[in-house]
């Protein structure tokens, strides 16, 4: 089953979706992401990822 644009997950875990995930918040950025890869850390800090766009 396919995750819908717009799940969010978190830095540590592991992606749900393969796409392209923008980080929650300020400053903010996008990276592509693989589905049952562990979602990064941005500028060092545990952050909240928001899928935008499937793979």
């Amino acid at each position: 089953m396919t995750r819908p644009i717009g799940t969010i997950a978190k830095t540590g875990g592991i992606c749900p979706e393969s796409g392209v995930w923008k980080v929650v918040g300020t400053p903010t950025t996008t990276a592509p992401i693989a589905k049952g890869n562990r979602i990064p850390p941005y500028k060092g800090k545990a952050v909240s990822w928001k899928l935008i766009q499937l793979a």
